[in-house]
């Protein structure tokens, strides 16, 4: 499936474009062509189950890794080119705060491996963190820490900000703490590329979502056009120990699942299912609600869903 850049003028090259990459550990498939673009100021969520290559892509868009096949570009340039050039920063999961350093030692010494860094009390500011600066790092809360992690990321002022399950084992007042400084940070005109197992996060805070499968993207754009693609609106009512024969075969339904004794019907035209309903005896309690973006991301992850395209080969479990 190939993805482009939105929006950008003539002659931008996007932020990040992945062109037919792949990447194969021995008879391990994690990256299986790729085609990927992200413009410049967009905010993208990258979601996908454990082993789906996630974790492979974000370190082969980083140069922390190289593609078996295909190509890595950022700005138009290797991603080696751009992380030195200071125009890309990256929280990743793993990671430990020095002892016995202040946060403003820390971002300091950080800033001066940059060529251009953001001003120290700017990136403490954006990641709403200056009043800790005279603290030690590692005296911190976990959801202090995150923030300082995101202060280090930011300080060398990147055009593009690539966070890898930012807000894991977080609570939820330091999520929304952390999800606050990023969008400070969005709101610059920057790219933000974001993994994610919290889907109300990607719901809320991308711009985009592209979902990640076997190696392969599975589905690209908007939290609301996933959400159609999964089959719009869910009819659901109690059978009350009527037959279910039939259910399938009503207006705008594509699919039925029965729990105890209550139906729940996918509809492409829940107004239509209704109507059809209607003229059914016994049918209590309707209930019309929409498709989550967790009812899209489980229908396209779905590990008895075919891939498109040809077979793969074994794909990596927990570690890619």
């Amino acid at each position: 499936m190939t993805t482009s850049a939105k929006d950008t003028a003539p002659g931008t090259p996007p932020a990040v474009l992945f062109s037919a990459v792949g990447k194969t550990y021995g008879q391990v498939r994690a990256v299986d062509g790729i085609d990927l673009a992200l413009s410049p100021g967009e905010t993208v969520a990258l979601l996908g189950r454990n082993g789906a290559g996630k974790s492979t892509t974000i370190n082969l868009l980083l140069g922390l890794d190289e593609p078996g096949t295909g190509e890595v570009s950022l700005f138009g340039g290797t991603p080696a080119r751009a992380v030195q050039a200071g125009r890309v920063g990256a929280m990743l999961q793993d990671g430990r705060p020095i002892p016995r350093v202040t946060v403003r030692e820390l971002v300091t010494f950080v800033s001066k491996t940059y060529p251009s860094p953001m001003p120290v009390d700017e990136a403490l500011e954006l990641a709403g963190i200056r009043e800790f600066g005279s603290r030690r790092a590692d005296k911190l809360s976990g959801g202090q820490i995150q923030r300082v992690r995101f202060a280090v990321a930011l300080v060398g002022n990147p055009e593009l900000i690539v966070l890898d399950e930012p807000t894991a084992a977080l609570d939820v007042e330091a999520r929304r703490a952390l999800w606050e400084s990023m969008r400070r940070y969005a709101a610059r005109g920057n790219t933000v590329l974001f993994s994610t197992h919290y889907l109300a996060e990607a719901d809320e805070n991308a711009d985009r979502i592209t979902v990640i499968d076997r190696g392969r993207i599975v589905a690209d754009g908007s939290s609301e056009e996933l959400k159609r693609r999964a089959g719009g609106n869910l009819v659901s009512f109690d059978l009350a120990g009527r037959p279910t024969d039939g259910l399938g075969l009503l207006p705008g339904v594509s699919e039925v699942e029965i729990r105890g004794d209550r139906a729940r019907l996918r509809s492409d035209d829940s107004d239509a299912t209704v109507m059809a309903l209607a003229g059914m005896r016994a049918v209590r309690n309707l209930e019309v609600t929409r498709a989550t973006l967790e009812d899209a991301f489980l229908q396209l992850t779905d590990p008895d869903r075919v891939p498109a395209g040809p077979a793969a080969a074994p794909h990596a479990k927990e570690s890619v």
